[in-house]
């Protein structure tokens, strides 16, 4: 039988963005963003509210026509084609409006009869899974239950594609974990998810790969697997350190980000490499330092560099935000007030 990868009739990437712009009067919503996302992944969307998550989402599913370049849902153009797009995705907004008349099991049949990829059964099965009440009617439904019942009419929907917008907004931390668990039964299930969070943690336990967007750019990628490689050496200078003369090894210039801080007047080191951290080991060992602490660098520090354009090291590059170090550079001195 056949994959997607062997049959030059389906494409790999489910989803694929190329120069992807919107544009309001001289405001750039989303400017010259082109993605893919692999059939088969959770991909996550990282990013400041206004940073473009929502204008990417709705440009891809023709909700927005966008200024200028183009975008595809497996294989098809939503602006040629944006009915069919459409019945092929199964999309969860931010802002989830449901009939506030109907009983929680009414909205689940309705929306499983006008949809074509619609499940009754496994719409209920969630709803039970999420312990939503489906008799009571959604007026009188907390912001949570609402929220339980637009997941579990979404996740229901049997699409080869799920777009989740802050999927766990309203949710108590135990219903938070059981949504997460049902994203990658869908992703065992062969289905791809897309989805934007604000909870760092979700997009760790859940995603494959991350996409950092900030001021409408696509600024920042990188693989979860390569995330858990990365990490974080601090140590105390000395009273008379010179980070001037601080040499980075030949054989580390491009493996690691050099900088130095000042905490309550204490010079400080920090280090941020990937890989193999023997070698780096080797060199500060060398150095006059102490208190050295060695740490995972963990999806805060880069969505942090990402959000306030610092340089985000990653294996053998830098990309930068807007200005950062180069590789293996050493940073200048400055003033920490933590």
């Amino acid at each position: 039988m056949l994959g997607p990868g062997d049959d030059p009739s389906i494409p790999d990437d489910i989803v694929r963005t190329s120069g992807l712009t919107k544009r309001y009067g001289d405001f750039d919503a989303l400017s010259d963003c082109s993605v893919r996302v692999a059939r088969g992944e959770v991909f996550g969307l990282l990013g400041p509210n206004g940073a473009g998550k929502t204008t990417l989402i709705r440009s891809l599913l023709g909700y927005l026509r966008p200024t200028s370049g183009t975008s595809q849902i497996d294989g098809i153009d939503p602006q040629v084609d944006g009915v069919g797009l459409r019945s092929r995705v199964a999309y969860l907004p931010g802002d989830a409006r449901l009939p506030r008349h109907m009983r929680g099991g009414g909205v689940l049949k309705f929306f499983s009869e006008i949809h074509p990829a619609g499940n009754l059964d496994r719409s209920a099965a969630i709803a039970e899974q999420l312990e939503l009440n489906t008799r009571t009617r959604v007026a009188f439904m907390s912001t949570g239950m609402r929220q339980k019942l637009a997941l579990s009419v979404v996740l229901g929907l049997e699409t080869p594609l799920l777009i989740l917008d802050e999927p766990t907004a309203n949710l108590d931390p135990t219903v938070r974990a059981k949504v997460l668990d049902l994203v990658v039964a869908a992703q065992q299930r062969g289905r791809t998810v897309m989805f934007s969070s604000h909870v760092l943690s979700e997009i760790e336990e859940t995603c494959d790969r991350v996409a950092f967007l900030r001021k409408g750019r696509l600024v920042h990628q990188l693989t979860i697997s390569d995330l858990f490689q990365r990490h974080r050496v601090t140590a105390k200078a000395s009273p008379d350190f010179d980070p001037a003369a601080m040499t980075v090894p030949s054989d580390l210039r491009s493996k690691v980000q050099v900088s130095t801080v000042k905490r309550g007047g204490q010079p400080m080191v920090c280090i941020d490499t990937a890989g193999d951290l023997a070698p780096l080991l080797t060199w500060i060992d060398s150095l006059r330092l102490a208190g050295i602490r060695i740490e995972p660098l963990g999806l805060r520090a880069v969505y942090d560099a990402v959000h306030f354009g610092d340089a985000v090291h990653l294996g053998d590059a830098v990309s930068a935000g807007n200005a950062g170090l180069g590789e293996g550079q050493v940073g200048q001195v400055k003033q920490d007030a933590r």
